[in-house]
């Protein structure tokens, strides 16, 4: 029978060592499943099972040296619970997670309250139990950056709203529950612009004028001081058109547009 090799001043051990768990990070996390454990140790290689009081988690990547492995914690019941790792050399010793009840998200405000519609606005959420929170405006996702330690504080940047403008809800969601922001963020349109002048410039009360610009969503249009009737805007909010109100043949009068976010010239129209 052959003598296994033992290096110079070493003993031989007479039995395999199975795998050490040293700690997990984090330590805690919500009663709901998904959250990322990492498992620390020695000999952690080929883990097949690791179990968090006896439920299987989802393993999602092995360290090579097999010094940690990488879990999504599974659901459990608010309290401690032990996790052990199993290889090929057997069952590890067990180490201690706790799972802690997330309490439902309170958001109070959020800061900035308004902003452009193209989005890229950083803002704060003020409340608490934000941890982990998702984020929309108008129902489209914020970009989320983090919290505070204490939850209190979220932090991210809007998307882009409606062209228009307008007051719109932010909706908070975490694995507590859901909530809404009193007074939601109003997205402010950008200022019209027009290109060239009114077309035609010249013309009789009842005929169609057309202005082309951008940002014109929402606009009414003054030839003078007369409202012109039947305006109408594109889906782009690039074109507005609409009919030629009553004016005194001969005359000249300055052609307005105006939307929510302020007013611009559109050129002169002489009457026939």
């Amino acid at each position: 029978m052959s003598t296994p090799t033992v290096q110079p001043g070493l003993p031989a051990l007479p039995f395999s060592i199975g795998p050490l768990l040293l700690g997990v990070v984090p330590a805690t996390g919500p009663t709901t499943s998904g959250n990322t454990v990492q498992l620390v140790g020695l000999g952690l290689g080929g883990a097949t099972s690791v179990l968090f009081g006896g439920t299987s988690a989802t393993i999602v990547g092995q360290d090579p040296l097999g010094l940690t492995v990488t879990v999504l914690a599974p659901a459990h019941a608010a309290g401690p619970v032990q996790v052990t790792v199993t290889n090929a050399a057997g069952t590890s010793n067990p180490a201690s997670y706790t799972y802690v009840a997330v309490g439902a998200p309170v958001a109070a405000a959020i800061s900035p309250n308004a902003g452009p519609t193209a989005g890229g606005t950083p803002f704060a959420l003020i409340g608490s139990n934000l941890q982990g929170a998702a984020v929309t405006i108008g129902g489209n996702a914020a970009t989320v950056l983090g919290t505070d330690p204490t939850g209190s504080v979220l932090f991210g940047v809007t998307p882009a709203g409606p062209p228009s403008g307008g007051n719109v809800p932010v909706v908070v969601t975490t694995a507590g529950g859901t909530t809404s922001v009193p007074g939601g963020y109003t997205y402010l349109p950008l200022p019209p612009t027009v290109t060239g002048t009114v077309t035609p410039s010249t013309g009789s009360a009842g005929g169609t004028f057309t202005i082309v610009g951008t940002n014109l969503f929402g606009a009414s249009v003054l030839f003078g001081a007369t409202p012109a009737t039947g305006v109408t805007v594109d889906a782009a909010g690039t074109t507005v058109t609409g009919t030629i109100p009553p004016g005194t043949s001969g005359t000249t009068v300055q052609v307005t547009v105006q939307t929510a976010a302020g007013s611009v010239n559109a050129g002169s129209f002489t009457y026939l």
